[in-house]
């Protein structure tokens, strides 16, 4: 979900991009190293108990904050592969045995779950102001309104190399000790080992605190969709352990749809497209359109249909888009985006994520947000072709992990000693991902795992799917989570499994707060059709 995921796609579609990170790369190893040699070998526990009231109803719960220690292939070998940090909270005063279960995280990769902790459905909330910069410390931390722990018992997990979860290697000599490090993170850092790791930590979770008879639940956002597609049909498949509900919050399931570097699969147009109306809502917020329509989503309806027919002909048809064509699909552009139309003639219609972040105000030397594009900040260079960064994350990061680091050691009673990594260093990551059905070795050009999801809906039929997103959000577009979904290979019937929410907010829909009610609303009211209790 985070500034580094905009590395790593870069990355998976342009591998000289690789020695732009090498050398932070190279100062993270020796850190990751100086701390490992200290991470626990034994998991830990550590229990609380507190209240939060959700919307005027008080509940009481129990936290724990600990680790579960997962294990390479050989589980009866005494020697553990990773340390997974989590917070669980369980209301207290209920059957814990049958109550829902909703095992959520973030993205990335190497994102930890902050988050969706301290910004969705904790039990308590980061106050971080709506679409501007959040001033510095002191910052708020308060009751959450729109905790998730009415509807469903929590579990957060931090992804391993992430938060305080750790990888373990039993290497004392430090000079071997970075090499054995770098050999383990081979068996987490990439797509398909890491859904492996979470597929371990649930089942160790159930056995743990006896809820294999719970109804269960993934929530992942932005990389979290991609890890639950495939998470859900590890579970599903080769675990046995069938889901009530896989909720995925500015999903992207194929990476070949990203618009942050379509510039570098030349002949694959589909992002900009998909991108189109993100970039309408967006000129929209900011009163950029030459004709500003009064509402938004009667506004998208029209964008979508004119991205999926003129818009599409006309990228297909490359250097032979008839020149009056061309012309009239430059206005139509201009009309629904606000950019100049010498500027999307010179781009030839195709103007990725980045250039639309540093264009679309920059007759006011402002770079437009890309986690949720409300946001503007002061341009790096005026000159520059892209955004050089993102206003919404550079005004929000410094409250959630600042209040994270001051709730888990006061409140949770956990970390002391350690540093929290809001982003971990788990880079090189794997991109290459076996899909359902594929001759073992062969891998497609990006990656999708819109198949796993696919195979896990048509392997247990009633597993239901709610697909959330912001319109505002232009790291994961709404309309091309919405094309990947409308082309999942399943049967048409189980296409009536899959609902959709979407909020006028960015990717972390839940940093707007009446959307962040409203996601709340939605997401419980899918659990407690989907949870299968009393019926």
């Amino acid at each position: 979900m985070r500034r580094i995921r905009l590395i790593a796609l870069i990355a998976v579609t342009c591998a000289v991009c690789a020695p732009l990170f090498a050398a932070d790369k190279a100062d993270a190893d020796k850190h990751e190293t100086r701390e490992s040699s200290t991470a626990p070998v034994k998991a830990q526990k550590v229990e609380t108990a507190g209240s939060v009231s959700v919307e005027g109803k008080k509940l009481d719960y129990k936290a724990i904050a600990g680790t579960i220690l997962l294990t390479g292939k050989d589980e009866d070998k005494d020697d553990p592969t990773a340390s997974i940090f989590y917070v669980a909270y369980f209301k207290s005063g209920v059957d814990s045995a049958r109550r829902p279960l909703t095992f959520l995280y973030n993205g990335g990769p190497g994102s930890s779950t902050v988050w969706l902790h301290m910004g969705a459905f904790g039990p308590k909330r980061v106050i971080t102001l709506d679409d501007q910069h959040t001033p510095a410390a002191p910052y708020q931390l308060v009751n959450n309104d729109y905790s998730l722990l009415d509807a469903s018992d929590l579990v957060f997990i931090d992804a391993p190399g992430t938060g305080f979860s750790r990888l373990l290697v039993n290497e004392k000599d430090k000079a071997k000790r970075a090499a054995a490090m770098k050999e383990r993170g081979k068996e987490f850092y990439g797509v398909d080992p890491d859904a492996q790791a979470f597929a371990q930590f649930i089942t160790k979770f159930l056995t743990e605190y006896g809820r294999w008879n719970s109804p269960k639940y993934l929530f992942g956002e932005s990389y979290g969709t991609t890890r639950s597609a495939v998470l859900a049909n590890v579970l599903t498949t080769e675990q046995s352990v069938d889901l009530n509900g896989v909720i995925l919050l500015s999903q992207i399931l194929s990476f070949a749809n990203d618009i942050d570097a379509p510039q570098y699969n030349p002949g694959v147009d589909q992002p900009y497209a998909l991108a189109l109306p993100t970039y309408a809502a967006t000129a929209w917020y900011h009163k950029k359109l030459p004709n500003q329509p009064a509402q938004l989503e009667p506004f998208l309806k029209e964008v979508e249909h004119f991205a999926m027919t003129d818009y599409t002909v006309a990228l297909a048809a490359g250097a032979t888009l008839d020149p009056a064509q061309r012309k009239a699909v430059i206005a139509r552009l201009h009309e629904y985006t606000g950019l100049p139309e010498s500027y999307i003639d010179k781009a030839d219609l195709r103007v990725f994520g980045g250039e639309f972040e540093k264009t679309l105000q920059d007759s006011a030397d402002l770079t437009t947000g890309r986690l949720d594009s409300r946001f503007s900040g002061p341009s790096m260079d005026p000159l520059e072709q892209q955004a050089a960064y993102d206003p919404q994350a550079a005004a929000i990061s410094s409250a959630y992990v600042s209040m994270f680091n001051d709730y888990a050691r006061r409140t949770l009673k956990f970390g002391d000693g350690m540093t929290f990594h809001e982003f971990g260093n788990v880079y090189p990551w794997d991109w290459k991902h076996q899909m359902p059905g594929l001759p073992p070795g062969f891998f497609p050009a990006s990656t999708n795992v819109m198949s796993d999801l696919a195979v896990a809906m048509k392997y247990n039929p009633q597993l239901h799917v709610l697909l959330s997103g912001g319109y505002y959000d232009l790291a994961t577009p709404y309309f091309a989570a919405v094309y990947e979904m409308r082309h999942l290979p399943i049967p048409a019937k189980l296409q009536s499994n899959i609902e959709y929410a979407f909020f006028p907010s960015g990717h972390m829909v839940y940093a707007h707060e009446e959307s962040l009610k409203k996601l709340h609303d939605v997401t419980a009211a899918f659990i407690g059709r989907t949870d299968n209790l009393g019926k």
